[in-house]
């Protein structure tokens, strides 16, 4: 054991996983990898609006999606340091090779007094939060979410359909789902309001208040629960180790993941800042941490061997929005996330939004039986304006 190279992967979420069933499923006896993650369970991200209204625990044991040769330890990591992780019970683990995936939170700081007043749910104990102050609410009560954006969509949505008893109010600065198609969007607004769902779009919130939101306008709304879904933030990690870092914290990668300056990193998944050349498109979504989490595991396997990684590829293929249980609008997308004319709406987008959800977890323990890197949906064209001489 004390003869093999040591890979530390930090974080277990899609990109954790799916970095660590790659460099394991390479077969190399040489590579021991450790995962730390502060729980023994997969947290299903994307079903947290689903755990808030009621419909889904949002978890899986990680023992049945990481490889079986990983050693898993439950510990928070307070700091990076030079070949060694310091852990949240005051030990050390070595490491020849770092996975640093600790994916997004919620952005507490994005409006005035959300901090101290609203409710989130991008993180397992926000939705926990929010699913026990909506158990507490009274009939009538009103709900506010605020953000535009699929998050805020779904998590609407949800509610409104599972507990018809409170009012949901839906706040967007600009469009709502600015990133799908205007027949797309349509879909969405008809079915928000068939749930009862009331929607502002145009509408920006400036302050959260105690019982309410203010708004651009200078009216107070009153909210006896504000839901804040307008934007991620990153975990400060990177930036207490003195790793290089964007103004948010997001580790500053290379077109390979590798952390600039720090050879012995890579980078994965939402935590991230690409290069703006290959990462002009890019959203944190598990739709680029899965494939961001395969390339990772194969820079650190190049790593290893000696040999130069190769630059990161990856594309998307669309935007899919559950609204409830039983609808749903599903965005089909060029590679840079555009959308394209075609669309599916209704029941039949939420049966495939559902096998989706199956899938990304299908394609986790898929990688981990493959011994070369899954395929990822192509990159797209460059644009020009990107595009150093």
């Amino acid at each position: 054991m004390t003869n093999k190279r040591q890979v530390v992967v930090v974080g277990a979420g899609y990109a954790g996983v799916m970095a660590t069933n790659r460099i394991l499923a390479a077969g190399r006896e040489d590579i021991a990898v450790t995962v730390v993650n502060p729980r023994p369970d997969f947290v299903e991200r994307i079903r947290l609006h689903q755990l808030a209204a009621g419909t889904s625990t949002a978890l899986v044991p990680l023992n049945t999606l990481v490889h079986k040769g990983a050693q898993v330890r439950i510990e928070w990591v307070d700091r990076i340091g030079d070949g060694e992780v310091e852990l949240s019970d005051g030990s050390t683990l070595p490491f020849d090779r770092l996975v640093y995936a600790v994916g997004s939170t919620s952005n507490t700081t994005a409006i005035p007094g959300a901090a101290e007043h609203a409710l989130f749910v991008a993180q397992l104990h926000e939705a926990r939060e929010l699913k026990t102050r909506l158990a507490e609410l009274p009939d009538a009560a009103t709900v506010t979410v605020v953000g535009g954006g699929p998050t805020g969509i779904e998590l609407a949505a949800e509610i409104a359909e599972q507990l018809p008893r409170v009012h949901v109010t839906l706040l967007a600065a600009g469009d709502l789902a600015a990133g799908v198609s205007a027949r797309a969007r349509r879909a969405i607004v008809r079915q928000l309001e068939k749930l009862g769902v009331e929607v502002e779009a145009g509408t920006a919130v400036t302050r959260v208040v105690d019982g309410g939101v203010v708004t651009a306008d200078g009216r107070t709304r009153t909210s006896a629960a504000t839901v804040v879904c307008c934007s991620f933030g990153a975990p400060q990690l990177a930036t207490r180790s003195g790793l290089p870092t964007d103004d948010a914290g997001r580790l500053l990668v290379d077109e390979t993941l590798t952390a600039l300056g720090r050879p012995d990193i890579v980078g994965v998944g939402d935590a991230i800042s690409l290069p703006p050349e290959i990462g002009w498109y890019n959203r944190m979504s598990c739709q680029s941490a899965s494939p961001l989490g395969a390339h990772g595991g194969s820079t650190v396997l190049a790593g290893l061997e000696g040999t130069a990684a190769e630059p990161v590829s990856f594309g998307f293929v669309g935007t899919n929005i559950s609204l409830g249980r039983r609808s749903g609008v599903i965005q089909f997308a060029h590679l840079d996330d555009s959308p394209r004319s075609m669309i599916m709406r209704g029941a039949s987008a939420a049966v495939v939004k559902e096998l989706v959800c199956r899938a990304t977890l299908w394609g986790l323990r898929i990688q981990g039986r493959m011994k070369r890197q899954q395929l990822a949906m192509p990159a797209p064209r460059r644009r020009k304006d990107l595009v150093t001489a």
